[in-house]
């Protein structure tokens, strides 16, 4: 039995959480950290050193421009964990500051070196040999001058609208115009049509190296020649972060058509207001308070850097340079052997369910099953959720193949699938065009859920085959992206997908579904009650367990249930990607509980739920991570995985992302995140594990 001291602890208190916004920033670091991995291949750590930049620009573009709203609304109270909302900002500065100025340093004193090492080999003014410099003279002159147009700042030339992150220039300028005007300041937009690395044609004289050179670099270098007869006396790159989260009114009576509202939206996002400068290191105070002065942002809004303003640009490299020595080795997804053998997926199914863990297995299972519906004629119809499906999409094809085919097609597209609004928007017209219902779900809910169903005659009857997954319907990213899916024919699971749909199509009540649970309606409370069970067979005795791998956990009800659970016995462990709230080690409450973090080759994206149950294994999949607005404002699912093999399979996997002592991060007591020492261990790469594993089975 607890105790009565541990009944009387304060579960709220704000010591037992971490602060969401400071979390992500240290995810962020463990990104970066892969870029000083000297065991991975030199342009995978480039890319991990993109994909950190990248993050922070989000991060500006979504968190911190939420935390300024809330700030100019006179919104100053924070989270559970107790800081106010210009504690954060301050807190987020510093370390964001401090983040910034690992990547730069992480450029000059391992990306520079190391590449020129294996001979590719970043120039600059400085460095060009003649014939180098001959040749991006005239590039400059046929492929870059014709497109940048200088506009003066003076009261007849007010300072340009400056796209968000767009690459610009600042210029002070001596001399007399044509119009006899002082020259003053100029600035100089550079248009994203242009590449920002230019591959540099072979020079004899330094034979055996691959040349590059930023764009940025050949601007600054020939920039004068777009001021004739004026002194070019500085030329300062700058950057520009905008608050790029989308705001539609679900409650303005007046947003009549929901499509109509985001495109509208859509054309603003590019000019929000502005949340972070970057400059170059070497611009002037002066000019920098000038800049902060026009965008309406602080000191603490800047950040100068040494060298690009923005360095996820320095990914297109691993395009560009043809050395697989450098990279990650190829693989093969495996191919689940009963597809192997038979290629009629509706047949296998008709057998026992099929779960498939990408990237290890491959992603063509689910283009082949709409294929084939599109093409079978006793298929009637087709049902799915698209939340991102990229642009040149086989699942779309499909899609339109299928309602081009007389087959009876609903898609229902998320229309604020945050950054992919623009090609949502694309393929719901596609659709539309071929013949498919499109719909875009709930009105103030986004429809998170990852769902396909098949209905197809047979016998004399309707069948209804389904596929649910923990991830998106894009080919791509499931190549990168760790996730699971499920297809069954179970009849139950059919007839909770059928009425799942219906609440997102139609005005219809909440249904009760039997098997699947659903935000926002039965997902939150299934789980605590789940969480319950556990504490009630730790309290008898019994072995209790309970272990999630989610992206991000920080809804306060279900971190408090976990650390009653803790306080009970129930042992708890949780692979968390990404942001995590609850503090694990806390002697007393949360000491049964531990938090790792996995960042490696591929993103760790699946969600599942597992509880020990007194030996009666409950496994769920899922779309949904353990967050307020996954259980109360998304449309979500999570399925079970009834198959007794399937669930040994996946609790299997979860004991070997858990043994993970080569990529994994293990989160303590004091909210920092440290690397589990391997000592005389075996190193033990789950990804890689899991990776031969699934190679193994496809033999």
């Amino acid at each position: 039995m607890l105790s009565a001291r541990r009944l009387d602890v304060n579960l709220k208190a704000p010591e037992y959480y971490i602060n969401r916004e400071l979390s992500f920033l240290d995810f962020n670091c463990r990104v970066l950290a892969q870029a000083h991995d000297e065991s991975l291949p030199l342009l995978e750590r480039i890319r991990f050193l993109g994909i950190s930049c990248s993050n922070l620009d989000e991060f500006f573009e979504i968190r911190v421009a939420g935390l300024k709203q809330r700030l100019e609304l006179g919104s100053l109270g924070g989270g559970p964990d107790g800081m106010s909302v210009p504690e954060q900002l301050a807190a987020i500065h510093q370390r964001a500051q401090a983040l910034v100025e690992d990547q730069y340093q992480l450029l000059h004193q391992l990306v520079f070196p190391t590449l020129a090492a294996e001979n590719i080999v970043f120039v600059n003014a400085r460095t060009l040999s003649n014939r180098q410099r001959a040749w991006l003279a005239d590039y400059f002159a046929h492929e870059v001058e014709p497109v940048l147009t200088p506009l003066g700042l003076d009261p007849a030339r007010p300072f340009p609208r400056i796209q968000n992150k767009s690459l610009n220039f600042i210029v002070r300028l001596a001399g007399k115009d044509a119009f006899g005007r002082d020259a003053g300041l100029t600035v100089v937009q550079v248009p994203r049509s242009l590449p920002r690395i230019i591959r540099l044609p072979h020079d004899e004289d330094i034979p055996g190296k691959t040349c590059f050179v930023f764009l940025s670099a050949t601007i600054s270098a020939f920039l004068d020649q777009l001021f004739g007869g004026m002194v070019l006396e500085g030329a300062w790159q700058f950057r520009v972060t905008r608050n790029s989260e989308l705001f539609v009114d679900d409650d303005d009576e007046e947003v009549d058509n929901l499509l109509r509202a985001i495109e509208g939206e859509l054309a603003q996002r590019r000019y929000g207001a502005a949340v972070r400068l970057e400059t170059s290191l070497d611009c002037p105070e002066n000019i920098s308070n000038f800049l902060l002065r026009h965008f309406a942002l602080g000191r603490d809004d800047l950040y100068q850097v040494n060298g690009p303003v923005n360095l996820n640009r320095l990914t297109a490299i691993y395009d560009l340079v043809d050395r697989p020595d450098l990279k990650y080795p190829e693989f093969t997804p495996g191919m689940p052997r009963h597809l192997r053998v038979r290629e009629d997926i509706f047949a296998v199914l008709r057998d026992g369910d099929l779960l498939l863990h990408h990237p290890f297995e491959s992603f063509a299972p689910v283009i082949d099953f709409l294929r084939q519906a599109a093409l079978d004629p006793d298929v009637l119809a087709i049902k799915q959720t698209l939340y991102r499906a990229g642009p040149q999409s086989p699942v779309v094809d499909a899609l339109v193949d299928a309602a081009r085919a007389g087959k009876e097609v609903t898609v229902i597209i998320e229309l604020m699938a945050r950054f992919d609004e623009a090609a949502n928007i694309q393929l719901a017209t596609r659709l539309q065009e071929a013949g498919a219902h499109v719909m875009y779900g709930v009105v103030g809910y986004k429809t998170h859920a990852k769902l396909i169903m098949v209905v197809r005659r047979e016998g004399g009857k309707l069948r209804r085959y389904c596929h649910c997954g923990t991830g998106n319907y894009h080919p791509e990213t499931a190549r990168v992206y760790t996730d699971y899916g499920l297809f069954t024919c179970d009849e139950i699971m059919g007839e909770d997908l059928h009425e799942l749909l219906l609440q997102l199509t139609s005005p219809t009540r909440v249904a009760a579904l039997k098997k699947i649970l659903q935000s926002p309606f039965t997902l939150h409370e299934a789980l605590l009650e789940k969480c319950r069970r556990e504490i009630e067979f730790a309290r008898q005795g019994k072995p209790a367990r309970i272990i999630a791998k989610i992206n991000s956990l920080l809804e306060p009800q279900i971190i408090q249930t976990l650390y009653q659970a803790s306080m009970a016995g129930v042992k708890i462990d949780l692979i968390v990607r990404g942001i995590c709230a609850l503090r694990p080690g806390i002697p007393g409450i949360s000491a049964n509980i531990s938090v790792h973090s996995i960042v490696g080759r591929f993103l760790e994206h699946s969600r599942v739920y597992y509880f020990h149950n007194d030996g009666n294994a409950e496994v769920y999949c899922a779309s949904a991570d353990w967050m307020d607005r996954n259980f109360f404002r998304r449309i979500e699912v999570a399925f079970p995985i009834e198959s007794r093999q399937h669930r040994i399979r996946i609790i299997e996997d979860l004991e070997t992302y858990l043994a993970d002592n080569a990529q994994a991060w293990t989160l303590g007591a004091d909210g920092a995140y440290r690397r589990p020492c391997a000592g005389d261990h075996e190193l033990i790469n789950a990804q890689a594990d899991l990776l031969r594993r699934y190679a193994d089975a496809g033999d």
